[in-house]
């Protein structure tokens, strides 16, 4: 079945291009909330921007839902929290509009500076009043950057070129990184009180919101003039009119508001406010990179692969090219593990050996994770709710790692403790023809991790491949690969099995039954 992409807001065309290609890419309106609702039972994944809302409800309304994409660099339209509890991934597109945010910044300090919209304006009525309209410099002014994030920096930089002496307010940035960027560090207090501009660059988090309001406005020069190009809330919108009106602030210039669409505020009657409508993305450059990025993520996600910046996948950053082949292999080593131990273990340890420890592993204890539940659980298990599960749960699973210098491939093991004191372990590679496993409980293993595969333990004695091959046969399932190791002739034996279809639990409990095994499980690889 072809899956159903849903695009609930404008979207590049370079993007709609990539999706078409492999998808049925099918279009709402995001702010029509029943025509949303209704398109989501359908849809396998859903990209957005800034209008659209994706809480609960919605992600309720779409049982098929895989993938939840934001054009843009924001989330906080997206319930993340419910999206987690699903297992739907959430991704944006985090340094997309990173550049265009930081020149609109630019863009409303100097039009605020020198008056540039109310002029156009007047000069349009057929008024020509150049002394009305007297600015202000920004060479050797302070300019206080209230938040050193990526757009901070930029704009920073940016600012520096006008010469400019830079402040920064921002509890999570060092001094010696601020000192690298020209930046002197300083309380917000300070920063308010000594800057001739001051430029937001902050997320909107219940922190951050009101974060400048009439105490705060109280403590500034008259001549400030502050920019908002970040997220709407920061400022407190009635404050600042209040300040501006009353000659205690200069001027502002103005992207966000803290509620959207914003078509009235007091701000808007106000000659020396810049007001534009949330045009920080709006540059054709910018739509590109976020459609692009955001359509190459949901591809990845549709098509079972790891998304490695997902916003609610707990997994270190970029994965490394020399990690990413091993994470199919390790989430069949869960399968594996889940299926031999008959339940769900007290503790488990993936073990990674080779040169490859000396990259960030995180992502690969995920993966077993999620294979570890895969079998276990009626939901839909993904790298995103994994986690929740095994915590739901009371499992606990490590990653250990031991450096090997030898010229062995890389060797990863799922280890762990079950309640009733046994111990399992199942371990594999990565080879040329795909993922094998090499050993189960110190059996050495020489099998393909594909396939339905079938597990025996018994007492080792003659015709026991053959009275499994003629149960299996009987019933038409047919024998793609067998093995059996032991450890010492007449001791304890394991026996595998690769068949081309699955097999019930009355098969393998019969075939058990028939050559009087131990332990007898069954694990369908074909999909993971």
């Amino acid at each position: 079945m072809t899956h159903v992409v849903l695009v609930a807001e404008e979207l590049a065309p370079s993007a709609i291009d990539v999706l078409a290609t492999d998808f049925d890419v099918r279009h709402v309106d995001g702010t029509d909330r029943p025509a949303l609702l209704a398109a989501l039972g359908g849809a396998d994944a859903v990209i957005v921007r800034s209008a659209t809302q994706i809480d609960a409800e919605a992600i309720a309304a779409a049982p098929r839902l895989k993938v939840v994409a934001r054009a843009g660099v924001g989330l906080d339209n997206v319930d993340m929290a419910a999206a987690t509890a699903r297992g739907v991934l959430v991704v944006n597109a985090p340094t997309s509009n990173i550049v265009s945010a930081a020149e609109q910044a630019v863009a409303l300090l100097l039009a605020v500076a020198r008056h540039t919209s109310v002029a156009h304006a007047s000069l349009r009525r057929g008024e020509w009043q150049r002394a009305k309209f007297t600015g202000v410099e920004i060479q050797g002014k302070t300019v206080g950057v209230v938040g050193l994030g990526r757009i901070g920096v930029l704009f920073a930089q940016r600012m520096a070129a006008f010469g400019t002496r830079l402040i920064a307010y921002d509890p999570y940035v060092q001094p010696a990184r601020a000192a690298q960027l020209g930046v002197r560090l300083v309380g917000l207090d300070e920063l308010l009180r000594e800057s001739d501009f001051v430029s937001i660059h902050l997320p909107r988090t219940p922190e951050t919101v009101g974060l400048i309001g009439e105490k705060e406005l109280r403590l500034v020069k008259p001549t400030v003039r502050i920019v908002n190009a970040a997220r709407g809330g920061l400022i407190d919108e009635q404050a600042l009119a209040d300040a501006i009106a009353e000659g205690r602030v200069a001027g502002a210039g103005l992207d966000v508001y803290t509620k959207e669409p914003c078509t009235s505020s007091p701000l808007f009657d106000l000659d020396n406010v810049v007001a534009v409508p949330h045009l920080g993305a709006s540059t054709v450059e910018a739509q590109d990179k976020a459609g692009l990025a955001v359509a190459r993520s949901v591809k990845l996600a549709l098509e079972g692969e790891f998304v490695p910046d997902a916003a609610n996948v707990q997994a270190g950053g970029m994965v490394h090219e020399d990690v990413r082949p091993l994470l199919p292999l390790a989430e069949k080593l869960g399968q594996v593990f889940t299926a031999v131990a008959g339940g769900i273990a007290a503790a488990v340890e993936v073990e990674v050996r080779g040169d490859v420890v000396a990259h960030d592993l995180s992502v690969l204890k995920l993966a077993a994770t999620k294979g570890l539940f895969t079998a276990v659980v009626e939901e839909q298990v993904t790298y995103v709710n994994a986690p929740l599960l095994a915590g739901a749960r009371g499992v606990e699973v490590r990653l250990s790692t031991v450096p090997d210098t030898l010229e062995h491939p890389t060797v990863v093991s799922v280890v762990g403790a079950l309640p009733d004191g046994r111990s399992v372990g199942v371990s594999g590679m990565v080879t040329p023809g795909g993922e094998r496993l090499t050993e189960l409980d110190g059996y050495p293993l020489e099998l393909v991790a594909d396939g339905v595969l079938l597990f025996f333990r018994y007492v080792d004695r003659p015709g026991i491949v053959g009275t499994v091959g003629t149960i299996l046969g009987r019933l038409d399932v047919n024998i793609a690969a067998m093995q059996v190791a032991r450890r010492a002739a007449g001791g304890e034996a394991l026996m595998t099995l690769t068949v081309d279809s699955p097999v019930s639990a009355d098969l393998l409990a019969e075939a058990a039954a028939a050559i009087g095994a131990t332990a007898a499980s069954t694990v369908d690889l074909t999909g993971g």
